[in-house]
């Protein structure tokens, strides 16, 4: 009981700590204003969207892609058809737009063959075919603001990174569960901008990135992080990072943000997270991993505590002191970066939320490590 006790503040100690720093970084990231930079014309983008089974959520993506103030002659649109059972390709194909052009894989490889990841290859096919200098990725199931690639390309040709990791929030969360998913996920979106101040870490969201087609090529693509079906985002991360390590940059602008939805279903959300955090012990950025030890460890102790206080009520006040003591390093970090999504009405949910948010961590870690989820339909180890 003396040993959880010691270990349990031990933690806490490494936890409020690790918290704080980040709540320094994120509140000493620059903010990006495009309005006081201009852009010089002469950095063609490729827009690429891996799309399997989108017909619902592609055309208001693509509208989003047409309304841009960049000028459409300066970027194309490449949408790849990741075997769709649906109307996608059609979507594509019938869209009222010259620069947008679809790719199936279907083209390319057969539908029997088996591959590690199908959308590490979509993309590579389609920088394969990109005429663009700069490679911006996103998801079918995203929208954005007009002015989303004219800040990236501004934010490109003032700093001349290697590699972009700009924000991702979530919209349309109507209800409890979907309103925890968008306080989770901005918290992640806030430690992501934080340790890119602190160069602490390498971390990004692959429905919000762009880099150098060139660069892309040096390291040799998805070479060596073929064999996991996720990772075409922070594993390519590392890579480039590693290659260039002042290359990488977080891009903290509201006019950069792209809007995605969050899971209808808690066991979708399981998948997902599940997916994530299958990548946890495949990154070679270590600096990463061990703070996802940490949390990981400082949750499973959270459970154990909670459980231990059922046959011994007196270690309640212990449990209910912990608790408190995480809500309230966390909402020191969350609440700067909530203002900056303008979702600081959300934190109303940030305590209710939070069993819900310790046992998913707890199991989706586990699972992420010795079980198997499944994506897009196809299941996955």
């Amino acid at each position: 009981m003396n040993a959880l006790l010691i270990i349990t503040l031990g933690l806490a100690f490494l936890y409020g700590i690790l918290m704080l720093s980040y709540s320094y970084g994120w509140r000493r990231l620059k903010t990006f204003d495009p309005s006081a930079h201009a852009y010089t014309f002469n950095t063609r983008v490729s827009v690429i969207i891996p799309a399997r089974d989108e017909e619902q959520n592609l055309p208001p993506l693509l509208e989003a892609l047409q309304h841009q103030s960049y000028p459409a002659n300066l970027f194309e649109v490449i949408v790849v058809d990741d075997f769709s059972e649906d109307g996608t390709a059609d979507i594509v194909k019938y869209f009222p737009a010259a620069n947008i052009r679809l790719i199936r894989m279907s083209d390319h490889i057969s539908k029997t063959q088996r591959l590690n990841s199908y959308k590490k290859k979509a993309i590579e096919l389609a920088i394969g075919q990109a005429e663009g200098h700069l490679i911006v990725t996103t998801d079918a199931d995203c929208v954005m603001g007009p002015k989303w690639l004219e800040t990236i390309v501004k934010f490109y040709e003032t700093y001349h990174p290697r590699f972009i990791a700009a924000p991702v929030a979530y919209h349309r969360e109507d209800g409890f569960f979907k309103k925890l998913q968008s306080l989770d996920f901005m918290t992640m979106q806030g430690i992501t901008g934080s340790v890119a101040y602190l160069q602490t870490g390498t971390m990004c969201n692959g429905a919000n990135l762009a880099y150098e087609k060139t660069a892309f090529e040096e390291v040799g693509g998805f070479t060596g992080i073929d064999m996991i079906a996720s990772g075409d985002d922070m594993l390519l991360m590392y890579k480039i990072y590693h290659a260039y390590p002042d290359g990488v940059m977080y891009l903290k602008s509201r006019e950069a943000v792209v809007r995605t939805l969050p899971v209808d279903t808690v066991g979708g959300f399981m998948q997902q997270r599940i997916r994530w955090s299958s990548k946890a012990d495949k990154y070679e950025d270590k600096r990463v991993t061990r703070v996802l030890v940490l949390v990981y460890i400082w949750n499973v102790i959270l459970v154990l505590l909670a459980l231990v206080a059922v046959f011994n009520p007196a270690l309640w006040s212990w449990w209910l002191g912990v608790l408190v003591y995480k809500v309230v390093i966390e909402l020191i970090f969350l609440a700067p970066v909530a203002s900056f999504f303008r979702k600081a009405r959300m934190l109303a949910w940030f305590i209710p939320g939070q069993p819900f948010h310790i046992i998913y961590v707890v199991a989706a870690g586990w699972l992420g490590k010795f079980g198997s989820y499944e994506w897009k339909g196809r299941q996955v180890k």
